[in-house]
């Protein structure tokens, strides 16, 4: 193959403005991201892009300089086939380390001159790691068959990467996600109905939270890295006591009682509260040079109903095991509302929400509010 069959091939492909004059131009039916080019010539191309992005990218490079760079070496790796063997020979050069100061200089060229039949030439250069050209010529009884591939490795022609590259562009979607953590109460106050104090410690790793929550999320622009999100979701919280005590509904005086029981040795005293929320919020997420997250950090808030509330007590007692279970308001705030934040990696994030009203109503229980935190498991 002539170096001048290599020019026509690779011109054609990235002098955009002379494909319209040289010949016919049609897209594949089915695939946004390939064109089929026909030139005055019979030459015919197949250009194969991940995105039509990297077509577009293509006009911040010089072409006359990278014209002359592909006849220089061009020109070595045919004189260096003519004194082998078989003619054949493949030659690397790097131009963007011979010109560490220049930003339009090719990555990698690698030239490929075959002197057996049938006989194939290949060029490949590489402006950057995701950026690439190869131009692919072989010679039959047909004549030249001229293939020109952008980009074309495994990984972008994968279904993860597919599937990973529409996400990633898509304005609007749904998440489902499981959080898993703990509660804690803070900015508590002595309980002590009647002058007498009723102390009400949790047991850290009893007091258990979880929910499950489906999220509807929408881009805020096209290029923006923060995203807006809303859905309900359906949390479990546990307040487990120490020191073998109870909540207990005082009906007569209105209250909810932490008693300590002296008589069975309780295992498990937990107060379950189930609610159902509405978190709003909004995540900004940050990206590499590649478009790639590395991060994302989330902020926002959550208004809530409780549907249903229970407590649960597992003792010994003459050899066996009673899990007495009774449910009740306990006399908790119906409502719920506070602030929530997160940062997030792949498919966790670090979480914590803080309710911003008591978990009892006043005067009727112990004053406290409470405070979740854990970790995220979602399909994002």
């Amino acid at each position: 193959m002539k170096p001048a069959s290599f020019f026509a091939a690779l011109s054609g492909l990235l002098l955009s403005s002379s494909f319209a004059s040289a010949g016919s131009l049609a897209r594949v039916p089915g695939n946004d991201d390939t064109i089929m080019v026909k030139l005055p010539n019979q030459v015919s191309m197949t250009i194969v892009a991940r995105n039509k992005q990297q077509l577009r990218e293509m006009k911040n490079y010089k072409l006359d300089s990278l014209m002359t760079l592909l006849d220089a070496y061009i020109t070595q790796a045919e004189a260096a086939g003519r004194k082998g063997s078989n003619g054949q020979v493949t030659m690397e050069f790097y131009p963007a380390k011979d010109k560490p100061g220049s930003t339009a200089a090719p990555e990698q060229v690698r030239v490929t001159v075959r002197g057996s039949k049938p006989n194939a030439d290949r060029v490949e250069v590489f402006m950057n790691k995701k950026l690439g050209v190869t131009v692919e010529n072989s010679e039959d009884a047909n004549g030249d068959n001229v293939k020109v591939t952008i980009n074309s490795d495994a990984k972008s022609d994968s279904v993860k990467h597919a599937k990973r590259e529409s996400k990633r562009n898509k304005l609007t979607g749904t998440d489902f996600g499981v959080d898993l953590g703990l509660n804690a109460l803070v900015n508590k106050k002595t309980y002590a109905p009647a002058g007498v104090a009723q102390p009400y410690d949790l047991r850290t790793w009893g007091s258990r939270y979880v929910a499950l929550n489906w999220k509807f999320w929408a881009r805020t622009g096209r290029n923006s890295p923060l995203y807006f999100h809303l859905g309900p979701e359906v949390a479990f919280n546990n307040y487990m006591l120490e020191g073998s005590r109870y909540f207990a509904a005082n009906d007569a005086a209105g209250r909810t009682d932490i008693v300590k029981d002296d008589v069975r040795n309780l295992e498990k005293s937990k107060l379950a509260v189930t609610t159902l929320n509405l978190p709003v919020g909004f995540t900004l997420k940050f990206r590499d040079k590649d478009n790639d997250e590395v991060f994302r950090i989330g902020a926002g808030g959550f208004a809530g109903y409780r549907i249903g509330a229970h407590t649960k007590l597992k003792y010994e007692q003459e050899g066996r095991t009673h899990k007495d279970k009774d449910r009740g308001s306990y006399n908790l705030e119906d409502f719920q509302y506070g602030l929530s934040g997160s940062l997030g990696v792949k498919g966790f994030d670090l979480f914590v929400k803080y309710n911003l009203n008591d978990v009892f109503k006043a005067d009727r229980g112990p004053k406290a509010q409470n405070v979740s935190f854990g970790i995220t498991f979602s399909d994002i």
